[in-house]
């Protein structure tokens, strides 16, 4: 049930506070925090923006992993083994059980590294630039997968 609002003068407004899709859309172009509150802060740890470039790593990223788990069972297939232990405990139940944690533990990584993206690492790394060689790792790794499965068993 909707909540309304009554004025004085008998017009009723709408509950302005309801979640929509414009308020996703208005949210990102209006957002306030883009920079630090105080003047004594150096930078902002937590916004209310992302740079869209740290959109386009955490979807690559999911798109990668998931061609990534898919080359891996096709290689898996033809007698490759799993080198990572975690992944290869969840392949023993299941090829579900497989992908579902693999995209779970690769979403929770990304959703931290986004959040925390105007952080240093060491006190010179952004973690942003994690966000980036990890991309560039997976895009590596899905060619080396991809060339094991063209070539001639």
């Amino acid at each position: 049930m909707e909540s309304v609002e009554t004025l004085s003068d008998g017009r009723v407004l709408p509950d302005r506070r309801r979640f929509t899709w414009r308020t996703v859309v208005f949210g990102y172009v209006r957002s306030r925090r883009r920079r630090h509150r105080r003047h004594d802060e150096r930078e902002p740890v937590f916004s209310d923006w992302h740079h869209p470039w740290l959109f386009f790593l955490a979807i690559g990223i999911m798109l990668f992993s998931s061609l990534d788990a898919f080359l891996t069972l096709r290689l898996l297939d033809r007698g490759a083994i799993e080198v990572n232990p975690v992944m290869a405990a969840m392949l023993g139940h299941g090829h579900v059980a497989f992908a579902a944690s693999k995209m779970l533990l690769t979403a929770l990584g990304i959703f931290m590294l986004v959040f925390l993206s105007r952080t240093r690492v060491f006190r010179f790394l952004r973690t942003g630039v994690i966000l980036t060689c990890v991309f560039s790792l997976y895009a590596c790794l899905a060619c080396y997968q991809f060339l094991l499965l063209i070539e001639p068993r």
